[in-house]
């Protein structure tokens, strides 16, 4: 395989590839501008969350209302280690949620290393609408959940204490990016349903206004502590009003360090299309890390006023899902800028 630097030279602009295929008049259909109201969101089990944002704003609900109802939907799913109820622990056993909402005007909030409330979203926009700040963490965040009245539960289910415990015996206190398709059946295939570690979703009404948000239990057996970028502003997610929105997935460590999601959208703010801003982004990180990120997965999906998505990764394998006004989704594979 050709070494990085060649590759960053001699790659050209690669559009968003669907499942079934090479691009095609229904990718196109998928990815450009569209009048009607648009949601997309990172990985394919983000179609359901898709899903539940539209039917919040059918009935009525605020943007901020409808990117909310469709983060919960994998913060309360069981089967689903990276996000919310039964995530994975950190390497002590404690599972520890991560999340962020915004919308175009500037409005945000944020909660880290929150512990024993299911829907950490919920929490961000309350951290947004009834605190004077976007962000709370720790033992702070939990007790402002309680003080907010969102009853607390424990997140460890046993199917997430028997992997940790399992890792326990060989791992050094390691911690693993995608972990949750550590030895699980089916294996892991890039793209698949269990290839996924945040969701991050972006929603657009007919008017061009715009919100996103961003939930997550953040890497597997991480040092207790640990945050990543999925709650911060900037890296995780960031929204601009007249621009575009930009949310990411993959190794947080890489996107923090580069306030990812806040490039893309200025890349866009200063003439990138969605598709070339997350193109921008994910080529600068392999030129500033180099060999730092051999293996590593980072992408990032934006979404313009106008509808337009891109979507771009250093590794295949990222997905992700876009609905319509009229209720369709699509789900598709990022173009990648090296092999696996």
């Amino acid at each position: 395989m050709n070494s990085r630097r060649s590759l960053l030279a001699s790659l050209g602009t690669i559009g968003a590839l669907p499942l079934a295929g090479p691009f095609s008049k229904a990718t196109a259909a998928a990815t450009g501008g569209r009048s009607g109201a648009v949601v997309l969101s990172t990985w394919d089990f983000g179609a359901a969350a898709n899903a539940a944002t539209f039917a919040r704003l059918a009935a009525g609900g605020s943007l901020i209302d409808a990117v909310e109802a469709g983060a919960m939907v994998p913060e309360a799913d069981p089967t689903n280690h990276s996000v919310g109820y039964s995530g994975y622990p950190d390497r002590d056993g404690h599972v520890t949620l991560d999340a962020v909402i915004m919308d175009d005007a500037g409005g945000v909030g944020a909660v880290a290393a929150l512990e024993d409330t299911v829907h950490a979203i919920s929490v961000a926009r309350r951290v947004m609408e009834r605190t004077p700040h976007t962000l709370l963490v720790g033992e702070g965040a939990t007790r402002f959940a309680r003080d907010q009245g969102f009853p607390q539960q424990s997140l460890l289910t046993p199917d997430s204490e028997k992997a940790w415990r399992e890792w326990l015996k060989t791992a050094k206190y390691k911690p693993e990016a995608n972990s949750e398709v550590r030895g699980l059946t089916p294996a892991r295939t890039p793209g698949g349903a269990l290839d996924h570690d945040t969701i991050g979703l972006l929603a657009r009404t007919v008017d061009g206004r715009m919100a996103g948000a961003c939930t997550t239990s953040g890497m597997a057996f991480k040092m207790r502590g640990r945050v990543g970028d999925s709650p911060q502003v900037g890296s995780g997610l960031y929204v601009e009003a007249g621009v575009g929105g930009a949310t990411s997935t993959g190794l947080g460590e890489e996107v923090t360090r580069v306030a990812g999601s806040a490039r893309v959208v200025a890349s866009m703010r200063g003439g990138a299309t969605a598709q070339q801003a997350c193109e921008e982004v994910v080529r600068h990180i392999a030129k500033l890390r180099g060999d730092a990120i051999r293996g590593v997965q980072v992408g990032f999906l934006a979404l313009d006023p106008k509808g337009n998505v891109g979507a771009f990764c250093l590794l295949p394998g990222f997905t992700y899902a876009v609905t319509d006004a009229a209720g369709r989704t699509t789900v598709l594979k990022a173009a990648s800028l090296f092999k696996a």
